[in-house]
């Protein structure tokens, strides 16, 4: 069993069912993988949104609506956002799912000091990816929040990748640290960034894992690449956890993933005071259901 298919597993498994609340619900790709999660077990839904659209794909698929799933209807996707979060707000819901919106219109409203989710530490984005190239699965973050992040962010952005490496049974994952070369170079910030957090680990100051860095990707995750260059490192080779210096390595090597390396992924955003499912609109149903999985188990 992959890491993805024993989280989608685990989270059928649950005994308590939670709700996931879903901002602007009336899209096809959403409402596949709320079929396919309702079929699974897996939880309950708010869909807010263009109810009669709704209502016509599931009468379309043959899907009969039932206790698990609650249509409301909304007007536009402002008032889908506004009426999902408030459903987290008002405990009807424990998670918040983006559907057919910007991810920056959903986290403006779910992140308002009145909604009272966010509390106080970073929000970052986790992606966890099955690669059968690797023959692993493998956390990657922060490629859709964090734009460049500094050295005081990086240590929240490994603090909420290790608590969901965590949470989903890998228990002292192994940090890299990226960056284009493996030595520090003092012209290129994101190793000596790197050299830093790798120190802070070593002293204590950022617990529950092994960093190292830098890293260049393919010392991170290939064994014969750290063989070929005498690389000495308890994390080369065998990276649990990829952190970016920056969003556009991050977004590239997300979409590489998926697009070069065929790999499933799941997706959430942490460091909120719930779990927020926030996948591409681009992203299949598959790796909707995926997310959905991933934060039913990090919740």
């Amino acid at each position: 069993m992959t890491k993805l298919t024993q989280l989608i597993d685990s989270a059928s498994r649950q005994q308590k069912k939670y709700t996931v609340s879903v901002a602007a619900a009336d899209d096809c790709l959403i409402l596949d993988t709320v079929v396919k999660a309702i079929e699974l077990d897996l939880c309950s839904f708010l869909l807010y949104g263009n109810e009669e659209y709704i209502r016509n794909y599931f009468n379309e698929c043959n899907f009969t609506i039932n206790d698990n799933v609650k249509i409301r209807n909304a007007t536009n996707n402002d008032r889908a956002i506004d009426l999902a979060v408030q459903s987290i707000v008002k405990r009807e819901a424990d998670l918040l799912m983006k559907g057919n919106v910007d991810t920056a219109a959903i986290l403006k409203v779910a992140l308002n000091k009145e909604n009272g989710l966010k509390n106080g530490s970073l929000l970052s984005h986790v992606a966890l990816f099955d690669v059968p190239s690797l023959g692993k699965s493998i956390l990657l973050t922060d490629a859709a929040l964090s734009i460049t992040p500094s050295l005081k962010d990086k240590i929240e952005i490994i603090n909420n990748s290790v608590a969901v490496a965590h949470k989903i049974g890998i228990k002292e994952p192994k940090v890299a640290l990226l960056s284009a070369i493996e030595k520090v170079n003092p012209a290129i910030e994101a190793t000596m960034d790197a050299a830093v957090l790798t120190q802070m680990n070593r002293r204590g100051q950022i617990v529950g894992c092994i960093v190292d860095g830098p890293l260049a990707l393919d010392n991170a995750v290939s064994s014969s690449s750290v063989e070929q260059k005498h690389i000495e490192s308890p994390v080369a080779g065998d990276a649990d956890i990829l952190i970016v210096p920056n969003i556009e390595v991050g977004n590239a090597l997300y979409k590489s993933l998926v697009y070069f390396a065929n790999a499933s992924l799941g997706s959430v955003v942490v460091g909120a005071k719930i779990p927020i499912i926030l996948t591409s609109r681009a992203d299949s149903s598959e790796n909707k259901l995926n997310s959905i999985a991933l934060a039913l188990n990090v919740v």
